[in-house]
């Protein structure tokens, strides 16, 4: 398996520290607000990362946290007047419902920032001890210069981003050795939420929160570390300077980013009009077509959302389960025998394919392709006549792979509300009496409904539209 690594470069076979266990620390949303589409991709591409990992048979460790401590989620809190907990569960808890309608499986650890604070402390007041930090007037800064490696990771080199006039700055410029230099805790301010600290009431700044966070759940190495490529400077750049200071080993081994979404062409912006959360599209789509749409592009090219895209990933996903539930259904009527091997040697085949696209760098592109010819294989090679254990494979194989891609396969069929079922029984009545035209104005009325009907030998069938 190989995995394109950020901080060389290049694809590098995977080689995990423990054998046979994967440690993942992936970078979660600001709790302020309902979580956008542009937060919708990593968090998909990394479950389905996850997911796979877990196909092959690794024991995974997967930590992605909350930041609830925060500008925005206090400005937030300010204008409404309540307390910034408030805000932050609320948004916590409309996250795991968009998570859900994703099928984003809960990570192994969700941490707070808010209560991993004392280990924040922690290492700052370690970071301090080794010189890598220092405090004035109740802020403490890390000393970017004195981590040589600063900079591995983006590719950024200090005295060009000073000559660029670039800045890392949050609070007080001229109180700082260097203006390279980030916060690691700032003082309190009036109407924030603040902490007890050996530099006075304060809270600790972002880049310290998901070090401390990764450590305390993964250890002080880990194997891969993701997130947007948003994050690539200064937050995982920064993240690598306080935690490789702090234990004196190598943080992580393979960093992955995911790249950005653009809608209709367009960089997503309030500004423009264009900016969607995962609760806007699932207003207009179910959420299974969103993570469908995500995983149809790789994960390191820029993806462009748009009507168009969205119906054709509904119309491909539509495709999929249909097959799965007819390989389903003829299994159930399948007579008994042994399995076809040559159909099974096929559909192996296209196993191997979607395994050899995915152990590239997760090309999550490739493997829907090869998951298409298992489709198109089961839809033509499958029907009355098959044996039951070649129906058996084939189901098992589609069904693993549509886990693998958090496709869900086992549709509960919906309960229709009583009027819907009373409609749908006064139209059969009407169908009897050879009342025709009412029978054709019922149907019209369940499809302004939203339900489709179909007459069949076995009677009639419906679907939502």
């Amino acid at each position: 398996m190989k995995i394109f690594n950020t901080l060389d470069r290049k694809k590098e076979e995977f080689i995990p520290i423990e054998p046979g266990k994967v440690r993942m620390y992936v970078c979660g949303p600001t709790v302020y607000n309902y979580i956008h589409i542009g937060n919708a991709r990593p968090m998909i591409f990394f479950d389905t990362v996850r997911r796979y990992f877990e196909y092959r048979g690794y024991e995974v460790n997967y930590v992605s946290n909350y930041t609830d401590v925060d500008d925005k989620i206090i400005k937030a809190a300010n204008e409404e007047g309540v307390d910034s907990s408030v805000i932050s569960e609320r948004f916590i808890a409309e996250c795991k419902k968009d998570c859900e309608g994703m099928n984003v499986l809960p990570a192994t650890v969700h941490p707070k920032a808010t209560e991993e604070i004392d280990g924040m402390i922690d290492m700052i007041s370690d970071l301090i001890e080794k010189d890598f930090a220092y405090e004035v007037n109740g802020t403490v800064y890390y000393r970017v210069r004195k981590f040589r490696d600063y900079g591995k990771l983006s590719g950024k080199n200090l005295d060009d981003l000073r000559a660029g006039n670039r800045t890392l700055l949050v609070t007080g410029e001229d109180e700082k050795e260097d203006p390279m230099d980030f916060v690691l805790w700032k003082p309190k301010k009036e109407g924030e939420p603040y902490w007890e600290s050996p530099w006075g009431q304060g809270r600790p700044g972002w880049h310290i929160e998901c070090s401390v966070m990764s450590k305390k759940y993964l250890g002080e190495q880990i194997d891969i570390h993701g997130g947007g490529e948003d994050l690539v400077f200064p937050h995982h750049e920064n993240e690598i300077a306080q935690s490789e200071a702090s234990s004196g080993k190598p943080f992580s081994r393979y960093w992955m980013h995911n790249a950005f979404l653009n809608i209709d062409g367009t960089k997503m912006s309030k500004s423009l009009g264009n900016f969607f959360t995962v609760r806007d599209i699932s207003e207009k789509y179910d959420l299974q077509i969103l993570r469908f749409f995500m995983l149809s592009a790789h994960y390191r090219s820029p993806l462009n959302f748009s009507a168009e895209l969205m119906q054709a990933a509904k119309n491909g996903l539509d495709r999929i389960v249909t097959a799965v539930n007819r390989t389903d259904e003829l299994l159930g009527k399948a007579p008994a025998g042994a399995a076809d091997a040559e159909l099974t040697a096929q559909a192996d085949a296209l196993v191997a394919k979607f395994e050899e696209a995915m152990d590239d760098d997760f090309n999550t592109a490739d493997g829907i392709a090869a998951l298409f010819e298992l489709v198109r294989l089961a839809n033509s090679a499958l029907d009355e006549n098959t044996s039951a254990d070649t129906v058996k494979y084939f189901s098992e194989k589609l069904h693993t792979i549509c886990d693998v891609f958090g496709i869900i396969t086992d549709v509960k069929e919906e309960v229709l509300d009583a009027d819907i079922e009373a409609l749908i029984a006064e139209r059969q009545a009407a169908r009897k009496a050879r009342d025709f035209a009412k029978a054709d104005e019922i149907r019209d009325k369940l499809a302004a409904m939203g339900i489709q009907l179909k007459d069949t030998r076995e009677g009639v069938k419906w679907s939502r539209i």
